[in-house]
């Protein structure tokens, strides 16, 4: 019975991405290993449903990767400004 089960279940896993698995069963990923894995139960331990869920603030980033909210204000800051000089070397 207990095969029976298992091969249904991995016919599941092999119709769908590890991501929308987790987020259809709605139970948290346990795989740490995984590069997606963030330690965030709102968004399953996954920043691939995290950010699926919608935007987060600030604190809320950095509260998952345990920085200040001033840090990943920064951390924005430098993004914007690599993204704008990037486009601006493409034009």
């Amino acid at each position: 019975m207990t095969q029976k089960v298992d091969k249904q279940r991995l016919k599941i896993i092999d119709q769908q991405t590890c991501y929308e698995f987790v987020e259809n069963c709605g139970k948290s990923c346990q795989k740490k290993t995984c590069k997606q894995w963030i330690p965030y139960e709102n968004g399953h331990n996954c920043v691939l449903v995290t950010t699926r869920k919608g935007p987060l603030t600030l604190r809320e980033i950095g509260d998952i990767y345990g920085l200040t909210r001033m840090r990943i204000c920064q951390i924005e800051k430098k993004i914007y400004k690599k993204i704008k000089e990037h486009i601006v070397n493409v034009l």
